[in-house]
């Protein structure tokens, strides 16, 4: 027999859950012989592709880890003080090991069914606690992108809030202090051009005359870019005379700081926005991270993002749940107030995990040691002779000398592995951090000492001040915060742990059983994906570090950059916009500035199919488009009658059409090329939402379609975990012409080139490359799986979803299905009938599909009371067989009801989901047997999850909103 030289275990076996065997059962159900007829029923003939993508070939797990291992080692992880709001830290090794690299946290999906997300929103709380105890304002969403997006955020609020901005015939201006990190006064200034609002950037904010022009709104730096933290007389000084002028104040702040000095609700600011990186997330060389954004409480129904709040069960026990869900902007459509969608919910765990593990005490220990080291380096420097800029500070030192000074303080610098911020020709910063230490300390002095002996830190420390107790700038934080006994009672690591699974416990997951959310594609995220991310090879690389210091991350990118332009058809790829949402706005910018360049810039018509997702014209409305809807014919397709007389009547205005292509319906739209082509012939450009590019992957693309730029959800498609609500990645991949375009950065070249040089829009995420270490996840799959892999995924997953659709349709219409009678990779059942026979909603179902141990579908979208149903091509026909058995057992609940055998009310479905405790007590008041409650089917009790409470009463929710950890009493 011959030798097999080559691996045979290669990883498309192990993502695609059914094998051979079980797609021949899948084909004969709908009766097909091959996936190519299937393909050929689907997918239109004339975008379908001719030939394979060209993709480097697949390799094995093992072989894409060697991989990685070596490119790792094209980066060099100097000693950076860069600061600009990143910070080296120390992960908890209890939470790096049981949430960053748990999948039970990093699987789950964002917590829109509250009863099985318990212990995630329990964390965020505790997030939002922590932000609003540090900031000393009483509301706190559960995290935004970055710090330079939130700061942006905090713009258009104001504009919307503040008295200033009321008076229309006098248009307000947004001023920015000069002392903000570059890349948030850029992303604020990519982000007010398209909606007409004026930035001004002032060199010293507390001297700002706001007599001299209308101001809605400040932004300061507290402490500054360059570690100046002023006094406290003069920021209440800023916020009075803003007040009197009727704007508004953001202090974009750092949490570390804010255990040490006093809090930005202390000195009259309305909003505080940052990073909460430092708190145990790694750099990532750039993300992903948390932010933050705390506000008063009159403005909290205008709060973007999400917020965290505390209601009841259907027992009267303490639930939670995200409150307010009518302001998620998915659902305010074009009238929405920003377009964010996911947050960086995996990341504001890790943050809130910090705060828990460490404490007040702990947290105001770190922040005095950080502190106490930069006073010791500023008192040798001051030895030294070298002049240091501000006496008041918190971890970052400016040193000023002449220019031949600073030119060789780099040089010692850079001979030593150590990387410094210059400011300037002649003054540059150094950011000390929770991982600086003595010897650390020492090495700085060395390298400013020009040869001459230094005085070790010990000596040093014994006479140091720090600076922020000094009495004249009344900065020294008094007020307590983090009383609540959750950051009081987890300080061992028993304790820890034990606080961490008992929250994973309340949590359903991918580990637990099979998420069907259509429009999300919930699918493996691998463990070979997920391991190098935690390797300090690429999380310790400060975003700012030169990028030859980045040998393996720029190589990275530019392989990840070309795979998605081929997967896609198009000529560039962007890999900066951080989530989706982000995506869609820079893929919207782009062609702004496009039509801008052609003398075009008065096209601000974009027109959206009525099935569009949420985002997509709240992403328009945010880019400054003016939206006009495009109706859908009785199938769910664009109307092509419609669009054309939209694009004639607009045709002088037209810049954009947005389409979703498998459409939001989830068919394969055969007239998708005529659509496309109706708009060039308009003036527009074709912006494609890349949500269901996972029925698209192989089988055609975006540019070949038709489309000019398309965002590519890397955390949908390409593997990347969704995190509980985030992190995510939207890159986006342009046609040549737009690739002149594509979003730049103010302090590293991109290929959108450098800010202020060229055409490029402008930073839409605070880091050039956005999330970037979560790349790594992407990259790996695409490698491992090849062209070949990645098309027999695509067409699995469409397999998947017609044999769902097949199964359910004669218990649950199946709504839309395309030309050839087939669904794309998800497919919408109906229950709206069901209201009227039973009594009986869609959220019913939902809730009792927790008592057979799933997650429910997308609820009401983009129909209202159906379930948009999408089960990728990684769940393996057991678990789609399980799901169709539960919704097909659900039917027959529901058909007990309409023939008399069950109550209307009071019925299994309206009281599910059933919690053990309900279960167990001594009182059953229902017609139904506690068994049928519990274990609906055999194979649940097999593997049984329970709902930790009952179904949320939502009402009293937001009536009465409280998004702070209750009193402990409360989790009794």
């Amino acid at each position: 027999m011959a030798v097999e030289l080559e691996s045979q275990d290669r990883f498309p076996s192990r993502h695609i859950g059914p094998d051979d065997a079980d797609v021949a059962e899948m084909l004969a159900t709908l009766g097909l012989p091959s996936l190519d007829a299937l393909v050929a029923e689907t997918v239109p003939a004339d975008i379908r592709l001719a030939a394979d993508l060209k993709l480097p070939p697949a390799v094995t797990e093992a072989e894409v880890l060697a991989e990685l291992r070596a490119l790792s080692e094209r980066n060099q992880i100097w000693r950076s003080y860069l600061g600009l709001g990143y910070s080296d830290c120390v992960t908890p090794p209890v939470v790096l090991r049981n949430i960053i690299e748990n999948p039970g946290w990093y699987t789950q999906y964002t917590p829109y069914q509250a009863e099985i997300s318990q212990g995630r929103l329990e964390a965020l709380l505790n997030y939002q606690t922590m932000v609003t105890d540090l900031t000393g304002l009483p509301v706190a969403n559960a995290s935004l992108l970055d710090e330079g997006t939130a700061a942006a955020e905090a713009m258009h609020m104001l504009a919307g809030v503040a008295p200033a901005a009321q008076d229309e015939s006098r248009p307000a201006a947004f001023v920015v202090s000069a002392s903000c990190h570059p890349q948030t006064i850029e992303v604020v200034r990519t982000r007010a051009k398209p909606l007409g609002v004026e930035v001004v950037v002032v060199t010293d904010v507390f001297s700002f005359d706001f007599t001299s022009q209308p101001v809605f709104g400040v932004l300061a730096q507290y402490p500054a870019t360059d570690g100046a933290i002023g006094t406290a007389a003069g920021w209440r000084a800023l916020t009075e005379r803003a007040h009197a002028a009727g704007a508004l104040v953001v202090l974009a702040t750092d949490l570390l700081a804010l255990t040490v000095l006093a809090a930005p609700g202390e000195l009259g600011a309305d909003v505080a926005v940052g990073s909460a990186q430092r708190f145990g997330v790694p750099l990532g060389y750039g993300g992903p991270h948390a932010a933050f954004f705390a506000t008063r409480d009159e403005w909290v129904r205008k709060l973007p993002g999400r917020l965290i709040g505390v209601s009841q069960d259907a027992h009267g026990h303490m639930a939670l749940r995200m409150a307010l869900q009518t302001r998620e902007q998915h659902i305010r459509r074009e009238k929405a107030t920003s377009n964010i969608c996911t947050a960086q919910v995996l990341l504001a765990v890790v943050a809130s995990m910090y705060a828990v593990w460490h404490g007040p005490k702990g947290l105001r220990a770190i922040a005095e040691r950080v502190g106490g080291l930069a006073s010791v380096l500023a008192l040798g420097l001051r030895r030294a002779g070298v002049k240091v800029t501000h006496g008041r500070f918190f971890d970052t030192v400016r040193v000023t000398g002449r220019a031949a000074d600073v030119e060789g303080w780099l040089a010692a610098a850079e001979a030593r592995r150590i990387n410094l911020r210059r400011l300037d020709a002649e003054s540059l910063t150094v950011a000390l951090d929770e991982t600086t230490t003595a010897d650390d300390v020492r090495a700085l002095l060395e390298v400013f000492a020009g040869g001459k002996p230094v005085p070790s830190p010990a000596e040093l420390a014994a006479g140091a001040d720090l600076p922020w107790l000094d009495p004249a700038a009344g900065l020294a934080r008094t007020s307590a915060y983090l009383q609540h006994p959750v950051f009081n009672a987890h300080h061992s690591e028993t304790e820890m742990l034990r606080y961490m699974r008992r929250l994973e416990g309340r949590d359903l997951s991918l580990t637990h059983a099979m998420i069907p959310l259509g429009s999300c594609t919930m699918k493996l995220n691998a463990t070979a994906e997920m391991l190098p991310i935690t390797w300090p090879a690429w999380n310790r690389l400060h975003p700012f570090a030169p990028p030859a210091q980045a040998g393996g991350y720029q190589a990275l990118f530019k392989q990840l950059e070309a795979m998605l332009t081929e997967i896609t058809g198009f000529a560039a790829t962007s890999l900066q916009p951080n989530a989706g949402s982000q995506g869609e706005y820079a893929g919207l910018l782009v062609i702004r500035a496009y039509h801008d360049s052609r003398g075009q810039g008065h096209r601000d018509v974009c027109l959206i199919p009525s099935s569009a997702h949420g985002t997509n014209p709240a992403s328009a409305v945010m880019a400054g488009y003016r939206v006009v809807v495009v109706a859908c014919d009785e199938g769910g397709n664009v109307d092509l009658v419609d669009l054309e007389a939209k694009a004639k009547e607009h045709r002088e205005r037209l810049a954009a059409l947005m389409v979703t292509y498998p459409s939001t319906h989830g068919v394969f739209e055969p007239g998708i090329k005529r659509v496309t082509a109706l708009v060039h012939e308009h003036g527009g450009q074709v912006y494609m939402d890349g949500a269901n590019m996972n029925a698209q992957v192989g089988l055609t693309r975006p540019a070949d379609i038709g489309a000019d730029v398309c965002h590519i959800n890397l955390h949908k498609t390409f593997c990347i975990p969704h995190g509980g609500g985030g992190p995510g990645m939207g890159p986006i991949s342009v046609a040549r012409h737009l690739a002149p375009f594509l979003p730049s950065h103010p302090l590293v070249e991109t290929n959108g080139g450098k800010t202020g040089v060229g055409p490029g829009i402008g930073p839409v995420s605070a880091a050039p490359w956005g999330s970037a270490s979560i790349l790594l996840i992407s990259w790996t799959y695409i490698r491992m799986m090849g062209a070949a892999g990645l098309k027999r995924a695509t067409q699995v997953a469409i397999l998947s979803a017609n044999y769902i659709a097949k199964r359910l349709e004669d218990h649950y219409p199946v709504v839309y299905k395309g030309a050839g009678g087939r669904v794309a990779h998800e497919c919408i059942v109906d229950t709206r009938h069901l209201k009227k026979l039973a009594g009986i909603e869609v959220d019913d179902i939902a809730k009792r599909l927790m008592d057979y141990g799933f997650h429910a579908p997308t609820m009401s979208f983009p129909i209202p009371g159906t379930l948009m149903i999408e089960p990728t091509e990684s769940e393996p026909k057991a678990e789609l067989d399980r799901f169709c058995e539960a919704m097909i057992a659900i039917r027959g609940e529901i058909a007990e009801i309409e023939r008399g055998a069950a109550p209307r009310d009071g019925n299994v479905l309206k009281n599910a989901p059933h919690t053990a405790a309900a279960l167990l007590g001594a009182e059953w008041p229902h017609a139904y047997a506690r068994d049928k409650a519990a274990f609906p089917l055999p194979w649940v009790r097999a593997a049984k999850f329970w709902p930790p409470v009952g179904r949320l009463n939502n009402v009293l929710g937001d009536r009465k909103l409280f998004c702070t950890c209750p009193d402990i009493s409360e989790y009794a």
